[in-house]
C-alpha cells in the first residue's frame, strides 16, 4: 500500500508540473499533445519546461535529483533550455533552514557550533540532493568546509527503493528484462546510496582518493578533519577555485581548456584501472579548478570499485577497442560469459564494428551519442548480452566523462587520449615491470613458504595415505553392508522355507 501511495504520489506530481509534455511531445503527430492542452481545464503553466521539470525532480526527492544530475552531463541529448535548469540540480537545490542545519550539527558533534568553530557561516555556500554545506573556521585558524545531512531523507529513499525493486522484478519477469538484471543494478544504486547517507564513510573515501593523489599534478583532494566528523557532519578543508562549468571565466584566466579536458581523461582512467578507486558522481556541481590549472574534487559520498579481473578485462577490451581489433572484443565477451556460449564470434565481431567504427577518428562533438547508445542496445538485444551490475557506476561515470569533455572541448578525441595511458597501464600489468612488481610483492610470502615446503610435502603425503586408507575402509564396510543385505535376503528366506515345511508335515 504505501509504494501505492508513493507511486500515486509521483504521477500526481508529474501531472501537476505538466511533465506529460516531454512524454507526448515525443509522438511524432502531435495530436496526443493537442488532446491533452485541449482537454487541460485546470492547470497553468506560468513557468518554461525546463523549470517545471527541475522543480518536480526537487519535489520528488534526493534519488530523482540524482537522476536530474545526471541528465544534466549530457546536453547533447537535452535541449538547451532543459540542461541549463538540470544544472541548477548538481549544487542549487532549494536548502533546509540554516537552524535546522546548526541543530543537526551540533547533535552530531555533540556541542554547540560556537564551541566547536571559531567561526560559522549560517547560510550554506552549496546544496544538493542529499547535503548542504557552510563554511567555518576552527579554533586554529584553519579554514574549513561543513558538510551536514539534509534531516529525514531515510524513510523517503527507502519507499522509492522498494518502488524500484518493485519495478524491477515485474521486468525482469520478461525475458528481455532478464537480461538486464535490474534488480542487482537496483541493489548496487542503493548500495551507493547508503553510503552517501554515512558521512564518516565519504570521509574515509576522501582519506583513501587524498592518498592515491597527493602527489599528483593534475588532482587536489581536500584534507578531512576527523575530530569534526560523524555519520551526519563531515568537515574537511575549504578548497577555492572556479567551477568547471564557468568554461570562459577559466579561459579569462589562462586556464588551458584543451589540456584541462585530457587531464580529466587521464584522472579518470587513473582512478579506475591504476587504482581500482574512483569518483563516480563526476558531474560539474562535484569539481573545481584551481588557479594553477588542477583539478579539485568534491563530494565523495558515491565511489566505485573496480577488482583486479575486472580492471585487466576492460583493459583489454579498451585497448583492442584503441586498435580496432573487433575480434579479441567479441572473444573477450564470449569468455567472460557476458554472452551465451553458443554465440558466434565472427558476427558478434561485425555487429560490435558496426557500433564503434563510426565513431573512431571523431571529435566529440561530431559524435551523436543517442545513436551510438541505440546502436548498443539494438547488440545486447540481438546477442542476449547481460548487464554486469558491478560495472553500472563506471558506465554512469564514462557518461558523465564524456559529457564533461564535450563541454569543455568538443574538439577533444576522447579514445586517442585514452589510448597511450591504457596501453603504458598495460605495459605496466603483464609486461616485465608487471612481473618484477608480482615477485616483488609475492617474495615475503615465498620467503615464508619456502622453509615450510619439507614439512608441508610430508603433511600432504600423509593426507593423501590418509585419504587413500579413509577410501578402502569406506569400500569395506559398504562391501560389508551389502553382505549383511544379501545374508539378511537368504535368512528371511530360510524362515520362510521352515515355515512352510512345517505347515505342510501337519496337514497331511
Amino acid at each position: 500500500m504505501l509504494r501505492l501511495l508513493r507511486l500515486a504520489t509521483i504521477l500526481w506530481v508529474a501531472f501537476r508540473f505538466g511533465l506529460d509534455e516531454f512524454l507526448l511531445a515525443a509522438e511524432p503527430s502531435g495530436r496526443w499533445l493537442r488532446t491533452a492542452r485541449a482537454l487541460d481545464l485546470f492547470r497553468r503553466y506560468a513557468a518554461p519546461r525546463g523549470e517545471r521539470l527541475r522543480r518536480a525532480l526537487e519535489t520528488l526527492g534526493p534519488i530523482f535529483v540524482k537522476f536530474g544530475q545526471v541528465l544534466s552531463t549530457r546536453r547533447d541529448l537535452l535541449p538547451t533550455d532543459v540542461a541549463d535548469e538540470l544544472a541548477k540540480l548538481q549544487d542549487q537545490v532549494p536548502p533546509f533552514p540554516s537552524a535546522v542545519a546548526i541543530a543537526e550539527i551540533e547533535r552530531g558533534l555533540g556541542k554547540k557550533v560556537s564551541e566547536a568553530f571559531a567561526t560559522f557561516d549560517a547560510t550554506p555556500v552549496a546544496s544538493a540532493s542529499v547535503a548542504q554545506v557552510h563554511l567555518a573556521t576552527l579554533p586554529g585558524g584553519t579554514e574549513v568546509a561543513v558538510k551536514v545531512l539534509r534531516p529525514n531523507m531515510l524513510p523517503v529513499i527507502r519507499r522509492d527503493l522498494e518502488l524500484l525493486n518493485t519495478a524491477a522484478a515485474l521486468v525482469e519477469r520478461t525475458a528481455e528484462g532478464r537480461r538486464f538484471r535490474p534488480r542487482e543494478v537496483v541493489a548496487e544504486f542503493a548500495r551507493h546510496l547508503d553510503d552517501e547517507l554515512d558521512l564518516v564513510r565519504e570521509a574515509a573515501n576522501a582519506s583513501q582518493l587524498r592518498r592515491n593523489f597527493l602527489d599528483s599534478p593534475l588532482l587536489l583532494v581536500p584534507e578531512v578533519h576527523w575530530d569534526y566528523c560523524t555519520t551526519n557532519v563531515m568537515t574537511m578543508e575549504r578548497m577555492r577555485g572556479t567551477p568547471i562549468s564557468h568554461v570562459a571565466e577559466l579561459r579569462a584566466q589562462g586556464v588551458d581548456i584543451p589540456k584541462l579536458a585530457r587531464a580529466g581523461v587521464e584522472i579518470f582512467f587513473s582512478q579506475a584501472f591504476r587504482d581500482g578507486f574512483f569518483h563516480a558522481d563526476m558531474h560539474p556541481g562535484n569539481i573545481l579548478v584551481a588557479p594553477d590549472g588542477r583539478y579539485i574534487a568534491l563530494d565523495f559520498g558515491i565511489m566505485g570499485t573496480l577488482s583486479n579481473r575486472d580492471r585487466n578485462y576492460l583493459a583489454q577490451n579498451f585497448v583492442a577497442f584503441f586498435n580496432r581489433d573487433y575480434r579479441r572484443v567479441a572473444q573477450a565477451h564470449v569468455d567472460a560469459g557476458w554472452v551465451p556460449p553458443g554465440t558466434r564470434v565472427d558476427e558478434f565481431e561485425t555487429a560490435v564494428r558496426g557500433v564503434c567504427e563510426p565513431i573512431f577518428d571523431r571529435p566529440l562533438k561530431e559524435i551523436y551519442f543517442g545513436r551510438v547508445l541505440l546502436r548498443l542496445f539494438q547488440t545486447a538485444r540481438r546477442f542476449n548480452l547481460e548487464v554486469q551490475p558491478q560495472l553500472v557506476m563506471l558506465q554512469k561515470t564514462l557518461l558523465n566523462i564524456e559529457g564533461l569533455g564535450r563541454e569543455l572541448d568538443p574538439d577533444l578525441d576522447l579514445w586517442k587520449t585514452a589510448k597511450p595511458y591504457l596501453e603504458r597501464w598495460m605495459e605496466a600489468q603483464i609486461g616485465w615491470r608487471g612481473l618484477v612488481r608480482t615477485l616483488k610483492a609475492e617474495a615475503p610470502t615465498w620467503a615464508n613458504l619456502l622453509p615450510q615446503l619439507p614439512r608441508l610435502a610430508h603433511r600432504a603425503l600423509a593426507e593423501d595415505r590418509l585419504e587413500t586408507i579413509e577410501r578402502q575402509l569406506e569400500a569395506l564396510l559398504a562391501e560389508e553392508r551389502r553382505r549383511n543385505r544379501w545374508l539378511a535376503v537368504l535368512a528371511v528366506v530360510a524362515i520362510a522355507a521352515a515355515a512352510l515345511a512345517v505347515l505342510r508335515a501337519l496337514f497331511r
